[in-house]
């Protein structure tokens, strides 16, 4: 499977156009409509999202709410689109029209792409670059990842996420008794952190950082659970499901780091203290004594809960700006401000969600895939029979 994107964060909307969903599954835009209220929900999202209300319209590749096998074209509209039709709009404008335009942008804010896009692709105008580096995209990769969702549950595959850390504030209460308990809890949340006295702490100092004018990151985690064994592959670079994984939660904006299982940790403890000792039972077949792996080796799923962690650092959209120069004058100045966030890591914790359930799906279809989804269902039921009697 494979999902191309259009559209800039203040233009008439953003596009998605998914290739190679099999046919027969049972999808509404309801479904994806449910994913993208739960990005924009949060403690500490800025002014945008109160105006935006992200509703999906499906254009293509469904008919009475089963999927076809052909692409499938989403639909979000842009409302904020009504105050910016002069300035975003695709008609060619006169020198005089502009020269009097506002909004133009020569001063580039630091930790955001504007001096570096600039540069590429020769815009003396910035905001060619800001309206698609905008993290407004992540609104149509949320509803890939509703379609990939949608293909996971057929399976028994549930994927979650929460939030572990925002700012010097860490969740210690992370033990859940099931994933739909994980998930009941996070729903609740404002912060979508399962520990609520943690959760407290987050949105006072969200609160903290949004009065002084700055921004705070975080730490969110991503679970999957029901995955067959051996998905993945150990036979090359590009193929094994980690490095796939790693690539998708870094491609999110304002991520800089992932890990799966302990992760970083491991650097400080000896191999017996690392690795998952493999044990068998009638029942289940194999399994793992821990999962300090995260469900991943050699590049493939153990059939244990995959767990991978990002970090986000803090939006660099800041009211107390930091120095920057201008490219036309190549004076000091204090860096333009754009509406944004004070923080966006619970939205950005479903935005993950998102991201690690396109590619644990594109990899499932791949490995077994057929173009029905009731046979790539048989499939994937026979590989955990095999598993289990290996």
């Amino acid at each position: 499977m494979r999902y191309l994107t259009a559209g800039e964060s203040h233009g008439p909307q953003l596009t998605t156009i998914i290739e190679g969903v099999p046919a027969g599954l049972y999808i509404t835009e309801e479904d994806i409509n449910f994913e993208l209220a739960r990005r924009q929900k949060g403690h500490g999202r800025g002014r945008r999202m109160q105006i935006e209300t992200d509703r999906a319209k499906i254009t293509s590749g469904v008919r009475h709410a089963r999927t076809l096998g052909s692409p499938i074209a989403l639909v979000v509209e842009n409302k904020d689109w009504t105050h910016w039709t002069k300035i975003m709009g695709a008609a060619p404008i006169t020198e005089e029209e502009e020269s009097e335009m506002k909004r133009q942008i020569s001063r580039p804010r630091p930790g955001h792409a504007d001096l570096n896009g600039a540069i590429k692709y020769n815009h003396r105008d910035m905001r060619n670059v800001l309206e698609r580096s905008s993290a407004r995209e992540t609104t149509v990769r949320v509803a890939a990842g509703a379609v990939a969702k949608k293909i996971l549950a057929e399976l028994g595959i549930t994927v979650a996420g929460h939030v572990l850390q925002i700012g010097g504030v860490k969740a210690e209460k992370t033990a859940y008794t099931s994933i739909e308990d994980l998930k009941r809890v996070t729903e609740e949340s404002p912060v979508r952190c399962y520990d609520e006295e943690a959760g407290r702490q987050m949105m006072a100092a969200i609160d903290e950082a949004k009065a002084n004018g700055d921004s705070i990151g975080g730490i969110v985690e991503v679970i999957v659970e029901g995955m067959p064994v051996g998905v993945g592959s150990y036979v090359h670079y590009d193929r094994k499901l980690d490095s796939k994984l790693a690539a998708a939660v870094l491609s999110i904006n304002a991520f800089k780091g992932v890990e799966f299982g302990i992760g970083f940790e491991a650097a400080g403890k000896n191999g017996s203290d690392v690795h998952d000792e493999i044990v068998w039972d009638e029942e289940k077949g194999y399994t793992r004594a821990t999962n300090r792996l995260g469900g991943l080796e050699g590049g493939m799923s153990t059939g244990m809960p995959i767990v991978v962690r990002g970090v986000m650092k803090p939006i660099p959209t800041l009211y107390k700006p930091l120095k920057s120069v201008d490219i036309e004058t190549k004076e000091p100045f204090s860096a333009s401000i754009e509406r944004s966030d004070s923080c966006a890591v619970p939205a950005a914790s479903v935005v993950a969600e998102a991201a690690v359930a396109w590619e644990i799906a594109n990899a499932v279809v791949e490995q077994f895939g057929l173009d029905q989804i009731d046979r790539i269902k048989e499939n994937v039921e026979n590989m955990k029979k095999l598993s289990r009697e290996f």
